[in-house]
């Protein structure tokens, strides 16, 4: 036996793994949009069942010693398929960490708690949701504490290390500091000028929702989705997901305000973007995934924030609008829309939030998870803690746990730690927009024309065709000159907002 040979049983072995996952992905995207709410212990046990399978797969001790015979000779191995080989290790540490009843019984957690958060949700009623929260951040615990010392990290890190490979809550620390020293005073400076100049007109509606979709649409075909290889539905909570060539997104919809729908629709095709981009040779492979949730998060930001929210595509934009809700008057103006677009408002909930503000949102999640998981904050003071730090970071204090700690899915459904790689993200999207449009030279003004090639091809070049050959920092430097910062996100915020 050679060791390409254990190489390529372990290839054989991931692709199995992979088709495993396209199949969750799609009964995840089913389970937000269509399942019955009676189907929920059922999707449970399902969800369960090939979450454990996933694990056997994994951890079957024929894939160690694959894993140690690759290993023992890499020179056979060119530059992919030995990061290939990092990353199926990687995989493998997490999932060796774990016993196939903890996997299974977190899985049925999960699903039973993200039911249980939307009628909790709905009712604005968080005592609804402990005791079925209470079980999965405890098992969350239980699953830290595990790859803690199976990874030799902190137990925060070890669960970081899932969504952002190799992240450390240190760097964050020093990275979220430096963004909380700088945002109040510039959100006020920002709020100051706004209010320094007339009035912002919105748009009367209201707005039907075959309209808003219609627009979408439009919209999504000018990035460049493909529909032949996915589709828009909606959801409570917007997001990205499904499988290989299948990209499911979701938004939620508001008749009196189609705004939020529009730049959701516009942030999820960012995602959708990136992976329908990913190397097709390297489907089903560990090293054809998506590089960590930071940099996923950058290519939904460039196109939501960087690109859409820019005066040069609200130009091309602003005539769609106008045709499909028949507007009229001032408020219809690219100045006005540029500012609606762009206004700074200190506001409850995440998802709506500016770019200013929402950095904000982001930081107090981090901490507060990070205090429940080291068992600082009892979960049942959750929201008393959360509207504190509100008011602290964002400076509202939310009336109801609807608009305060009700308000994500990510808990729920157990993704903790997942909530530092927005912000992480905006500063990679800062980055490499910049770099784009210095590197690239018709970024901006493509963007007038509604044409996305020149920016999307920048992209498809050093982010998406890359896949996981790379660590962040190291593609991040290979595109931007760089590794993560707050100094271009920083920059960019204030050219946006103060000298514009």
């Amino acid at each position: 036996m050679t060791d390409i040979d254990a190489y390529r049983r372990l290839e054989s072995r991931f692709g199995r793994l992979g088709r495993i996952g396209n199949a969750l992905g799609i009964l995840n995207w089913d389970q937000h949009t269509i399942m019955p709410d009676g189907g929920a212990e059922a999707r449970a046990e399902t969800v369960a069942a090939l979450e454990v399978l996933s694990h056997d797969i994994l951890t079957d001790a024929r894939a160690a010693d694959d894993l140690d015979a690759a290993d023992a000779d890499t020179d056979r191995l060119d530059a992919w398929q030995q990061a290939n080989l990092r990353e199926m290790r990687r995989s493998w540490r997490h999932a060796t960490a774990l016993t196939p009843d903890l996997v299974e019984a977190n899985a049925k957690a999960i699903a039973r708690c993200e039911m249980a958060w939307r009628s909790a949700r709905e009712e604005s009623n968080f005592a609804a949701l402990l005791p079925s929260q209470s079980e999965v951040l405890r098992l969350q615990r239980e699953i830290a504490e595990r790859k803690s010392e199976r990874l030799g990290v902190a137990p925060f890190d070890a669960l970081l290390d899932e969504y952002e490979p190799g992240a450390r809550a240190e760097r964050i620390d020093a990275l979220f500091d430096d963004l909380a020293a700088f945002l109040p005073g510039f959100t006020e400076a920002v709020l100051e000028q706004q209010a320094a100049r007339h009035p912002v007109e919105r748009p009367e509606g209201p707005f039907p929702v075959a309209d808003q979709r219609a627009v979408a649409e439009r919209l999504m075909a000018a990035v460049g989705f493909d529909f032949s290889r996915g589709r828009l539905d909606v959801s409570l909570h917007p997001f990205c997901g499904g499988a290989t060539d299948d990209v499911r997104i979701t938004t939620r919809y508001d008749e009196s305000d189609f705004v939020k729908a529009l730049m959701g629709v516009l942030h999820e095709t960012g995602h959708a973007m990136y992976e329908q981009g990913l190397p097709a040779a390297w489907h089903y492979q560990p090293v054809g995934e998506a590089r960590g949730l930071a940099l996923h998060e950058s290519q939904s930001l460039i196109i939501e924030m960087q690109a859409c929210r820019s005066r040069e595509f609200l130009a091309f934009a602003a005539p769609i609008l106008r045709e499909v809700f028949k507007g009229d008057g001032a408020a219809w103006d690219l100045d006005n829309l540029h500012r609606l677009y762009t206004q700074v408002e200190r506001g409850f909930i995440r998802v709506d939030a500016d770019e200013v503000t929402y950095p904000a949102h982001v930081i107090l999640r981090y901490r507060l998870e990070r205090a429940m998981l080291g068992g600082d904050l009892a979960l049942s003071d959750l929201p008393g803690a959360w509207n504190e730090g509100m008011q602290a970071l964002v400076g509202v204090t939310p009336p109801n746990d609807r608009l305060g700690c009700l308000q994500d899915i990510h808990w729920p459904g157990g993704a903790w730690a997942y909530f530092p790689t927005y912000t992480l993200g905006a500063m990679a999207a800062a980055q490499l927009f910049d770099a784009a449009c210095r590197d690239g030279g018709d970024v901006e003004s493509g963007l007038a024309r509604g044409d996305f090639q020149p920016l999307m091809g920048w992209l498809r070049s050093h982010v998406h065709s890359q896949g996981s050959l790379h660590d962040t920092d190291a593609l991040l430097t290979r595109a931007t000159g760089a590794p993560l910062s707050t100094d271009v996100f920083k920059a960019h915020l204030k050219r946006r907002y103060l000298d514009a």
